[in-house]
């Protein structure tokens, strides 16, 4: 405890890491996760903050992947990955809804992908906290099979069954499982959790990233960068030197370089790209096959989603035994068909082909490598180990965020983490011109003071201020008339420990005070957290409303007229079906319809 008090006098983040080799998983080979047929159960996850388990303090560490997430928690001294109710280690972050309306999470949402494309939903991570009319949002839109439409913030959402769904919700879905799978190894709930993000996230990707846990039960007690809890999964044995992350995930890409030594664990300096990943892998060489297909039966796949989501599973698949042979095999029969009847794809891959149609991909490596590097004040001479293999990659940042829930709870008091922000904190001008106000090396959480006036908050390296993200800005009301440039405004930046900006502005002269934090607007997350809770209430009424009716019913059906237990039944499934959408009041007045018949 007294390691974890230490960092917050100091207004220093606790945090975590991974080591030099973390190629951690292009979208690799995903294993099973959960759903449930029964539409009154694929609500039960939902129900968890209700839960009849008796409390525990226990803080879960979920690493919350665009491919694959994990889940894991302090036992003792050290961490361990929770399996999945499928015997899983991994879950796949895939998200769907089936015809009759249920939510498939995991596996089995994964595996009807193919019949069912428009429906399932996955790399939504890439989405998090980006406006639809971001480059990279549209570049996604043309290689996804699933809609992305313009939510009214103007932020890029999903739709899906006719529903509009945020990137948090889908998150939320995801981390859902994540929480019902602790609580069923546990046996008690489960309501804080430390989650991690791409350490090249922004300040609004990292505040959605917080709602996500928020919509779904989770107290976050912490938002922490992927690489730095791999690296402390990785030097937690007394393991001390230089090491560098190369996390190249499934969606995006980070480089850090830290120092391990006597406990501490400092961050250097971080890099990286949030839209890079093993999914662009796969996207290249999906586009191979589609021009391939074209080129040879003259048939172009690209406007087929049932067939594109065939060769996207292909692509996955051939690239993963391209890491163990030197060729493989892809044949996907009747991938479509013409007037000549049904046609094959037949295609063998050498491994040096797929390494040229993603060469231009790993060269997007390097120069973020070079200037993580250069940042840290380092030479590639300093870190000349092979990559280790001494950690899973695809666990190692679930159990670097367990071990940060145990630093939070004190059970874990050796370590002192240090962490950086990513990305430059700036104040705009009157000119076009942005100021660098904090360092992308300045330590979390840091605080300092500097008079300015009129000032917008950027985030991002470029030297014109329209080329940096806009987090916010302010204005201080009731200042004295003054001549230009008089006017003295202590403004105040502090970052919390989950990397969230907070800023205040102070007029010197009259000691007039304002302060903001900056965050995505929050009346959408208050809307959609409030009719879930809502939902969830009723649900969880109407599940032991139809449990007990079904109960009474068969109990005494010799004793109920025919036409009585018919209306019943009939009820019954106007209730079972109203629940199994999102209408609220659909669902609400069911409830009431069946109680009434059933009191009657």
């Amino acid at each position: 405890m007294a390691s974890a008090a230490l960092i917050r006098n100091l207004r220093r983040r606790e945090l975590s890491f991974p080591l030099l080799s973390h190629l951690r998983t292009l979208p690799e080979i995903t294993k099973t996760s959960w759903t449930s047929s029964h539409p009154s159960s694929r609500w039960a996850s939902f129900a968890r903050p209700f839960s009849s388990k008796p409390a525990g303090n226990d803080v879960i560490g979920i690493d919350l992947g665009t491919t694959n997430s994990c889940v894991a928690v302090m036992e003792g001294k050290n961490p361990k990955v929770i399996e999945n109710s499928e015997g899983a280690r991994t879950t796949p972050s895939v998200v769907a809804f089936n015809q009759k309306g249920e939510l498939l999470v995991g596996t089995p949402a994964k595996r009807q992908a193919v019949t069912n494309p428009t429906n399932t939903v996955f790399g939504t991570k890439r989405l998090i906290g980006r406006r639809y009319d971001d480059p990279q949002t549209q570049k996604e839109m043309k290689m996804v099979p699933y809609k992305i439409v313009k939510a009214p913030n103007g932020d890029a959402w999903v739709e899906v069954n006719g529903q509009q769904y945020s990137p948090s919700q889908i998150g939320a879905f995801i981390l859902t499982k994540m929480k019902e799978t602790a609580e069923s190894y546990l046996g008690k709930s489960v309501s804080k959790a430390v989650i991690t993000v791409p350490a090249y996230f922004n300040d609004a990707q990292r505040q959605a990233t917080k709602d996500a846990g928020r919509i779904a039960g989770l107290d976050v007690q912490r938002i922490i960068n992927e690489p730095t809890a791999a690296a402390l999964s990785y030097g937690m044995n007394n393991k001390e030197g230089l090491i560098a992350v190369f996390d190249l995930g499934g969606g995006t890409f980070d480089v850090s370089i830290l120092e391990i030594s006597n406990g501490v664990f400092e961050v250097k300096a971080t890099n990286g790209d949030t839209f890079l990943g093993g999914e662009d892998f796969d996207n290249s060489l999906l586009e191979f096959l589609v021009s391939e297909f074209k080129r040879t039966e003259g048939i172009d796949l690209s406007k087929d989603r049932l067939a594109l989501q065939r060769l996207r599973e292909a692509a996955e698949k051939a690239k993963i035994e391209l890491s163990s042979t030197s060729q493989t095999e892809i044949n996907l029969p009747f991938i479509t068909a013409d007037a000549s009847g049904a046609k094959h794809l037949n295609i063998t891959l050498t491994r040096s082909k797929f390494e040229s149609l993603v060469n231009s991909l790993i060269e997007r490596t390097r120069s973020p490598c070079k200037s993580c590097l250069k940042d840290a004040g380092y030479s590639s001479r300093n870190i000349w180990k092979i990559p280790s293999k001494g950690v899973n990659p695809d666990e190692a940042v679930a159990l670097g965020a367990a071990i940060q829930g145990g630093i939070l709870r004190g059970d874990v008091k050796e370590l002192l983490l240090l962490d950086v922000t990513p990305l430059s904190l700036e104040l705009r001008h009157l000119k076009a011109i942005s100021s660098c106000f904090f360092s992308f090396r300045c330590f979390l959480p840091p605080r300092t003071i500097r008079t300015q006036v009129g000032v917008r908050v950027l985030q991002g390296e470029r030297e014109m201020a329209s080329d940096n993200k806009l987090l916010g800005e302010f204005e201080l009301v009731g200042i004295p008339p003054a001549p230009r440039g008089m006017p003295q405004i202590e403004v105040t930046f502090d970052i919390d420990a989950n990397g969230i900006v907070t800023v205040s502005a102070k007029d010197k002269a009259t000691g007039k005070e304002q302060q903001i934090t900056i965050r995505p607007p929050a009346a959408f997350l208050r809307m959609m957290i409030e009719k879930d809770e809502t939902l969830i209430d009723i649900r969880n009424s109407a599940d032991t409303t139809i449990y007990s009716i079904e109960k009474s019913l068969s109990e005494y059906r010799d004793k109920i007229p025919a036409e009585v237990a018919s209306e019943i039944e009939s009820a019954v499934a106007e209730l079972r079906q109203a629940i199994a959408g999102d209408e609220m009041i659909g669902s609400k007045q069911s409830l009431t319809l069946l109680t009434r018949q059933f009191r009657r």
